[in-house]
């Protein structure tokens, strides 16, 4: 999948960082944390980049040294990114899969098809959840052997840490949206907040690859 959404997020935020080194006086405390932020939200759970980036958050807040080895993870993490380094094989493959259908929910999209390209992302969306919860040991089917609701998949994911309470409302909000292109709400949304879908959805798989 296309990594360049989160390669310019890092930019951003080493940007940001490359101009306060020269300002006086810089405010350390605002970068460290925006660093910090990007790292987590960018890097697969568990990962050695967020690792790191924990532990030298431990240090004295304004840590001049600390910031710029925060910076130096965050490089690393752009260059693997960049370089594809950040998925196992098995990963890839899911990915090319899902990411050939959220193309097509794309090019729906572009050609005026918002209502299927909403359903196609969020299904993509949901079958990621269940790839998820195998990965995490989440249970995705109940005691009776039927499906759980991808609803019940988000919040069990986020209460084992696969991902963060914001993620999870968001992925709430994604579901919710594609809920109401398969009931044929179509009134209840825009073009925007499609293709908004595709894109997050897209950038959330690559955040937290199954």
């Amino acid at each position: 999948m296309d990594a360049e959404p989160l390669i310019r997020q890092l930019d951003e935020v080493l940007n940001e960082y490359d101009r306060a080194i020269n300002t006086a006086p810089p405010s350390w405390q605002t970068i460290a944390t925006r660093l910090q932020a990007a790292i987590e939200r960018l890097s697969p759970r568990d990962s050695a980049y967020a690792r790191q980036a924990a532990d030298l958050t431990k240090t004295p807040k304004g840590a001049v040294n600390s910031i710029a080895a925060l910076a130096g993870v965050a490089r690393a993490l752009r260059a693997d990114l960049a370089s594809g380094y950040m998925q196992t094989v098995e990963e890839l493959a899911h990915a090319d899969v899902f990411s050939d259908f959220l193309e097509m929910a794309a090019e729906l999209h572009g050609s005026g098809y918002k209502d299927a390209a909403a359903v196609i992302a969020g299904s993509v969306l949901e079958d990621h959840l269940r790839k998820l919860a195998e990965r995490a040991g989440v249970a995705a089917v109940k005691d009776d052997g039927s499906p759980k609701k991808a609803s019940l998949l988000n919040a069990e994911l986020a209460k084992a840490g696969a991902y963060n309470k914001v993620e999870e409302k968001a992925v709430t909000a994604w579901l919710d949206l594609r809920n109401k292109a398969a009931h044929a709400e179509y009134d209840e949304y825009d073009d925007g907040q499609v293709a908004a879908l595709i894109r997050d959805v897209r950038d959330f798989m690559i955040r937290h690859p199954a």
